[in-house]
């Protein structure tokens, strides 16, 4: 279970650290950004939707990396990377977080019509938990702004 902790840290802390390094940060907690009062509620949960964003991505790139051992499509373990990039990035109060989970997004498409066209039955399991996350991603993109805004304390 520690084992498992500490590669869950090294993903949310150090991957993210190198991805966005010239991202100033005035004072880190455990690599997390504490340059803000408070989290306040948006920045808890978009903290708890990273996590969930990085847990989806581990399973999805595990699966994915089984079906490429059998000779199966390479979608699942991209897709599941992205994943895990993108919820890392977003709990560090990174906006390049955003544009990576949108890029996985548009992958997802792009596979979904390439394997099964424009059917709409076949394509709706393919791309609908996709696109509610990006729902939920666009719905905190205000919150994420707001961390991302100058410190009013760091200006005074």
């Amino acid at each position: 279970m520690k084992t498992a902790l500490h590669f869950i840290k090294a993903l949310l802390v150090d991957l993210p650290s190198a991805l966005d390094s010239d991202k100033p940060r005035t004072t880190e907690v455990h690599g997390l950004a504490t340059d803000k009062a408070s989290r306040g509620v948006g920045g808890w949960f978009l903290l708890v939707f990273a996590i969930i964003l990085v847990i989806l991505g581990l399973i999805l790139a595990a699966g994915g990396l089984w079906l490429v051992t059998l000779g199966g499509s390479w979608y699942y373990l991209i897709a599941g990377l992205g994943l895990i990039i993108s919820g890392s990035l977003m709990a560090r109060d990174s906006l390049t977080g955003v544009w990576a989970y949108f890029l996985v997004l548009l992958g997802t498409l792009i596979w979904a019509l390439w394997e099964v066209g424009l059917s709409p039955w076949e394509l709706l399991p393919r791309v609908f938990g996709y696109i509610v996350l990006g729902v939920i991603v666009l719905a905190l993109l205000p919150t994420l702004k707001r961390r991302q805004a100058p410190s009013r304390q760091a200006t005074i």
